[in-house]
This record gives C-alpha cells, sequence and structure tokens, in this order.
C-alpha cells in the first residue's frame, strides 16, 4: 500500500481520544516513514501534543459555530487550507456527520465506518471506503480497526495489552510538585464528568479517602467542580484540592501519581495512556468501553446499559459500594 500522508480526524472528546491514540504506535511500527496528521477540537488539542508519532496537530473550533453562525466560513477555510497539505487517505474516527464533512473537505479518499456502525449514519455517505467495526465492540478495539483496517492491516488485543506509553508533556507547571508526597501514595480522584448521573457521590469518595489514609489529590475543572472538591476536602483531611490544571499539566500530574480512581470519563483513562494503575467507575455507560488489566480495573453498578441509548436517568453508580473499591485499591497497589 503506497500511503505515504494520512489525516485522522477524531475532534472529541478526551476520552475517546485517549482510547485513539494507542493505534499510533502500531502504525508507525507498520509504515515507519509514513506522515500522521491529526484534526482535533481546539480544547482537546493538547491530549494530543508531544506524541512523536504525530506529524501534526491541526486545531479546529467547530464549536464556537454554535456562538456565531458566520464562524462557518473561517473553519471552511482553515480545513481547506489544511487539505493543501495533500493527503493520501483521511480517516474519520468520530463517526459525525460534522467529522464526515471535515474529513471530505480534507480529501476525496476517505474512509469511516459503514452506517449500521455509528450513531449518524448519514455521515457514511461522505466515505469512499466504509468498514464493519459494530458500534458495540470495545471502544478501544473500535477505534484501532478503523485506524488500521484502511491501511490494509489489524490491531490485535494482544498489541493494545503490550503497548507502550503514548502520553506526553512538557515544561508543566511545577506547582504540581507542591502536592506530591516522599512517604504516602499519591492518589488522584477524578470527581466529575459531561454528566451528573456518571459521577461517583462525593461522600463515597471521602469514604474512600478516610478509610486509606494516603495523600489524596482532588482535580477540577470548573467552578461547580471546584465547589464540590473544597467540601471533599473539609471533609477529609487526606483530601488536598490542586489548583486548576490545563491538559497539559494534568497529564503530568496524572503521570506521577501511584494510582487514579474516578469516574468514566478522560483524565481516568489517561492513567491507562500512561500505564499508570487505575480504577474506573461505571454507572450508566458501558463498562466494555476500556481495557482490564493487571493494574487497570473497572468495577460496575447493577444496571444494564444499552450503548446506543444511553440513559441519563440511571443513576446507579451511586449504589457501589466503597468496601468494593477499596479491595480493588489493594489488588491493585500490593
Amino acid at each position: 500500500m503506497n500511503i505515504s500522508k494520512i489525516a485522522i480526524v477524531k475532534l472529541s472528546a478526551m476520552g475517546d481520544i485517549v482510547h485513539c491514540m494507542v493505534a499510533l504506535e502500531y502504525i508507525k511500527k507498520k509504515f515507519p516513514n509514513i506522515k500522521i496528521d491529526w484534526i482535533v477540537e481546539n480544547s482537546f488539542s493538547k491530549v494530543l501534543q508531544y506524541n512523536p508519532n504525530i506529524t501534526n496537530v491541526y486545531k479546529v473550533n467547530l464549536k464556537s459555530i454554535k456562538k456565531n453562525l458566520f464562524n462557518i466560513f473561517r473553519q471552511i477555510k482553515l480545513i481547506r487550507d489544511i487539505s493543501k497539505n495533500s493527503y493520501d487517505l483521511v480517516i474519520d474516527a468520530q463517526g459525525l456527520i460534522k467529522s464526515a464533512i471535515v474529513c471530505r473537505l480534507l480529501g476525496k479518499n476517505v474512509a469511516g465506518f459503514n452506517k449500521d456502525c455509528i450513531r449518524e449514519s448519514l455521515a457514511s455517505y461522505f466515505y469512499s471506503k466504509k468498514y464493519d467495526i459494530p458500534y458495540h465492540i470495545n471502544t478501544i478495539d473500535r477505534n484501532s480497526k478503523i485506524l488500521s483496517n484502511p491501511l490494509g492491516f489489524d490491531i490485535n488485543s494482544s498489541d493494545i495489552l503490550n503497548k507502550n506509553i503514548f502520553l506526553f508533556y512538557k515544561n508543566e507547571d511545577k506547582i504540581i510538585y507542591d502536592f506530591l508526597s516522599n512517604s504516602k501514595k499519591n492518589i488522584l480522584f477524578i470527581i466529575s464528568s459531561t454528566w451528573e448521573s456518571r459521577n461517583y457521590p462525593k461522600e463515597k469518595f471521602i469514604n474512600i479517602a478516610n478509610i486509606l489514609k494516603e495523600n489524596i489529590l482532588v482535580v477540577y475543572s470548573n467552578n461547580s467542580e471546584k465547589q464540590k472538591a473544597i467540601f471533599m476536602s473539609q471533609k477529609s483531611k487526606y483530601i488536598k484540592v490542586v489548583p486548576k490544571l490545563d491538559i497539559n499539566t494534568l497529564k503530568a500530574l496524572i503521570s506521577k501519581c501511584d494510582l487514579i480512581i474516578g469516574n468514566d470519563t478522560g483524565p481516568t483513562h489517561m492513567a491507562w495512556g500512561f500505564n499508570i494503575p487505575s480504577i474506573c467507575i461505571f454507572g450508566c455507560t458501558p463498562i466494555s468501553r476500556v481495557y482490564k488489566t493487571a493494574i487497570n480495573k473497572t468495577i460496575k453498578s447493577y444496571s444494564k446499559v444499552d450503548p446506543y441509548k444511553l440513559n441519563k436517568n440511571d443513576f446507579s453508580i451511586t449504589s457501589i459500594k466503597e468496601s468494593d473499591i477499596i479491595s480493588l485499591v489493594q489488588e491493585v497497589l500490593k
């Protein structure tokens, strides 16, 4: 296959981008001289930053169109400028109409999921090559296949389980080192995600902190999360609230921790990208999204999840016992 330059379109969100990045290592092993560009929403671009397998990270701001319709012209011009790189292949790893349109603006040879494998089936009509990769399968496997199959090979489970670290940082804010302990385990709690029903109760996080008696850190990204973090620190002498961090510095902090415990959301999944121990807590989202390893554990509530139609009113995550999470902590850190 004579392909020397490809563009990957995976616009968002943080966890989805992390789960997609694992494929880069194996694409470069198969095609050492290939150039890989990645098109991403500006707000998530630092997740990709400093990865040596990416040639260029191109930032778009499609979300700005919702606020100002005239921004569509600015974004189209930006994407057309990127298209001047003359890609041999463009891969839509998102499977949305907006990502499919971005792909067609970038080039004619576009690969993506077939219409039965994505939420927005119309997106498939923009692709010249379509792949049958079921929507319900493991998200990491799904992402790896849509990036490798159009290139004529397959990334298998054994490859993924033996992956190298694929997240990187530079020039991080050194303030994080003031919060790390040399005498206790550094455990980071990821306390929030996009929906409230995906969040493990703050009171149960507090109970876990008081049982573990380690150096517990909590991060936040907005004022609501900050208030939750402060509340938790007031209820437990073991919890410290870390100041708001950019994604680059968040990556650095995660890489320095002994364990990440959090909801099904981007920063929790970053631990897997760093080969750092983690416990991911699932309620209304499918546990099949991630890989379980000797150091990356999952715990799921009693509810059954339809991956095609998530129930935002499923608060079953609140039923998960602190003792069950403590048992996983002991297993991972033994």
